[in-house]
């Protein structure tokens, strides 16, 4: 997973009337153009216009981007620009550094009296963020796809797994169990209890506005900790959004609001200050595997946590006995959904040599029928690359394609016209290719998906393992035994491995996360909660004698 920056995401100065706030407002109600028009037509279904729903959610033309347990914000102002037209939405004014410094302190403060609310109580108002969160679903699902420019059900479904994993935290927070551990020494009582840990730091990408602040702020609450959150420069509008709304649940009951901070900025004022403060022992990032190494190398200088959520080059294995109907339809979901920026999207599929001609006569045919438009038009399967920026990544990375040796068998090209207004759309690609290309071992965030084959299943999980990434991996097999041996430990080598099923679309009760450089760190379900707390070992001693362990005597 990764973030791009662009020029379409800009600081700027500038103060004209924004698009989407001009419906309704005289004599700036002028004739919209198309992709207003649809904006505003699809709006309508999420309760209002577009300036409507922007101001449901406490969005106004000019935002404040801190949060601290009160709104503030006096640096630069950066504008959203949506990918599926181009426009700026709105425009956020980022933190300055003694923005950020205040913010960490109202977080440390907030964190001091959060702490010794008894867990249970702590998951009563996720409870209820849960429930607020439900009651602005259809609201909230449509910013993040007009912000990320996501089709309305994977919109919707973001929203969802926000809620699901608040669903998650109430249980949890009745369930942050200890261990009792048998003492060598008589009428001694050994135990394990777990802490809340801190402040701790979240910093999220553009293509999981809001579902990835969820899966960490939600467990780090019931757990006792304080969360600052950076969210990505690309969808600002969402992470306001949902802070407004945790603010709310805050007040209303009597809790600090600045447990759930927030800092919009640059790496420079905010971003560097954040892995690098001691006040904060846990950086929970989200992003690219080299934003991911840095993260780690500074937060591991000052001795911090990290949970990294990095890159991803997930790989579908097409056995011989495979449903190849299921398989179909678990590739073009992982390849195409998201426009390919999910860190889960499928890029490779190692299909048996057997079968090569024939699944690839099904991927043709169901890419050709993908549509690809406004996210929010019902039909559309893929929106708009989040940015230019991301159209050229994938450009550049074809033509490494096409300089290594590959076959572009479909799609690829720069969408234009009318009907992709802001230039952001491609077409999926389908590509022939080695399983040892360079440009095969490494992640283009866009869709592009290589088609490998293999003889055995020992050489398939061979050339699945030998990319540096290990986030999420499937097999496709009526197989029980090649089922298995994917599963084994001379199988996947990856952190998420299935069957049946494709790479994307984990489950929240689920540990997340990969291995190697897709950076090691879990969230969210299993006992990911484990990293937002501080484990302490406890030994009581109930006699009146003083015995040492392994049998010392001393004096």
């Amino acid at each position: 997973m990764r973030t791009t920056q662009s020029n379409s995401k800009r600081q700027t100065g500038s103060r004209k009337p924004l698009k989407r706030f001009r419906d309704g407002h005289g004599s700036a109600n002028t004739s919209p153009k198309r992709g207003d028009n649809e904006i505003r037509k699809n709006g309508g279904e999420a309760g209002g216009s577009p300036s409507d729903i922007l101001r449901k959610l406490g969005i106004e033309e000019t935002n404040s981007g801190v949060f601290s347990g009160e709104w503030s914000g006096s640096g630069k102002l950066l504008e959203s620009v949506s990918p599926i037209d181009g426009e700026v939405m709105a425009r956020v004014r980022t933190s300055t550094t003694e923005e950020y410094e205040r913010t960490v302190q109202r977080a440390q403060e907030a964190f001091g009296k959060w702490r010794t609310v008894p867990a249970p109580k702590r998951g009563e108002v996720i409870r209820q963020l849960g429930n607020a969160l439900r009651e602005a679903k259809t609201d909230l699902g449509w910013l993040v796809s007009v912000e990320a420019g996501k089709i309305t059900a994977e919109g919707q479904g973001e929203v969802q797994e926000m809620i699901d994993i608040c669903d998650f935290a109430v249980g949890l927070s009745r369930q942050l169990y200890g261990l009792t551990i048998a003492s060598e020494r008589p009428q001694h009582r050994m135990l394990e209890q777990w802490h809340p840990l801190g402040v701790v730091g979240i910093v999220t990408a553009f293509n999981f506005p809001v579902a990835v602040w969820a899966w960490n702020s939600a467990l780090a609450a019931v757990c006792g900790d304080s969360t600052v959150w950076k969210p990505s420069s690309q969808t600002p509008l969402t992470a306001i959004a949902t802070i407004k709304i945790a603010e709310r649940v805050c007040r209303a009951n009597a809790v600090d609001p600045a447990i759930f901070s927030l800092v919009i900025g640059d790496g420079a004022t905010v971003g560097e200050r954040l892995i690098n403060d001691s006040r904060v022992p846990l950086i929970s990032a989200t992003g690219s595997t080299k934003m991911g190494r840095h993260v780690g190398e500074i937060v591991t200088r000052r001795l911090g946590r990290t949970l990294l959520e990095l890159g991803g080059n997930n790989a579908i294995i097409v056995a011989p006995s495979a449903d190849l109907d299921l398989a179909a339809q678990g590739i073009l979901f992982g390849a195409v959904g998201t426009a390919g920026q999910r860190c889960t999207t499928t890029r490779r599929i190692i299909v048996h040599e057997s079968i090569r001609q024939e699944v690839t006569r099904r991927l043709m045919k169901a890419y050709e029928r993908v549509q690809i438009g406004n996210p929010l038009e019902e039909g559309t399967l893929m929106g708009p690359l989040i940015n230019t920026r991301a159209v050229q990544d994938m450009q550049a990375a074809l033509r490494a394609v096409r300089e290594q040796g590959g076959e572009i068998l479909f799609g690829g090209e720069s969408l234009k016209g009318p009907k992709f207004p802001g230039g952001c759309y491609v077409q999926p690609c389908l590509v022939v290719a080695r399983h040892n290309l360079k440009i095969v071992h490494e992640e283009t965030f866009a869709p592009i998906l290589y088609i490998i084959s293999y003889r055995t299943l020992d050489e398939a999980i061979a050339y699945h393992n030998e990319v540096p990434q290990g986030l999420s991996s499937a097999i496709f097999t009526n197989d029980m035994r090649e089922a298995e041996q994917f599963l084994s430990c001379c199988g996947s080598d990856c952190g998420i491995a299935n069957v049946n099923i494709g790479t994307s679309g984990a489950e929240i009760g689920g540990a997340f996360g990969g291995e190697k450089e897709s950076g090691g760190g879990r969230e969210s379900g299993s006992d990911a909660w484990k990293t937002y707390m501080r484990r302490q070992t406890v030994t009581v001693n109930y006699s009146k004698e003083l015995p040492l362990a392994q049998g010392i005597v001393f004096g």
